[in-house]
């Protein structure tokens, strides 16, 4: 199965039971139950994930191949206290906070970062200033933890208790993140 390079799939219905069985044969090494759970919930995760990568569609969809990898590897430690998606939307933002820490700790070991602690996922984006920029795009300029605290909060639903623990961060830091993203999100949109 080749999950980078599938177009985006119209989502099925399953009923929660028939997740449920999927699920089991999955964990069983069943691929194409896990094929039916992978077109069933790939559009919501990537969606996520494109918003953690700053809109880099490319970025996402190497974040949303690695999910589900990871997800096809741990299949076996879900128990089933939550719903699948549910576990399956927390490991894709794992994967997503794990290559930011990565790409993070790549840079500082290249380059000296000269005062600057975050950087965007794409890096330095140019644009000009009479542009009035949208919503996505404001989020996407975002500094990628005040992007990832916006985004889990926000979009997602997550608590600042669950994004503090998603995140390895203090439940403060996650509300002062979500106050920045917040105020700079604003400051772009009135430009």
């Amino acid at each position: 199965m080749n999950y980078g390079a599938v177009a985006p799939l119209e989502p099925m219905t399953i009923e929660p039971e028939d997740e449920s069985d999927l699920v089991r044969r999955a964990q069983q090494g069943d691929r194409h139950a896990f094929e039916r759970l992978y077109r069933q919930h790939r559009n919501r995760i990537y969606a996520v994930l494109w918003r953690i990568a700053g809109n880099d569609p490319a970025l996402a969809e190497d974040l949303l191949q690695e999910a589900f990898v990871r997800a096809w590897q741990k299949l076996g430690s879900f128990r089933g206290e939550a719903r699948f998606a549910t576990w399956l939307h927390r490991l894709s933002v794992n994967v997503a906070l794990s290559d930011r820490r990565i790409r993070v700790r790549r840079l500082e070991r290249e380059t000296a970062l000269e005062g600057e602690a975050e950087r965007t996922a794409t890096g330095a984006k140019d644009v000009y200033e009479d542009q009035r920029m949208d919503l996505e795009q404001a989020i996407a300029k975002l500094p990628e933890r005040a992007r990832t605290v916006l985004v889990l909060f926000d979009i997602e639903g997550y608590s600042h208790a669950e994004i503090a623990e998603i995140a390895g961060m203090a439940v403060g830091s996650s509300k002062a993140q979500l106050h920045r993203a917040r105020k700079l999100v604003r400051e772009e949109l009135e430009k």
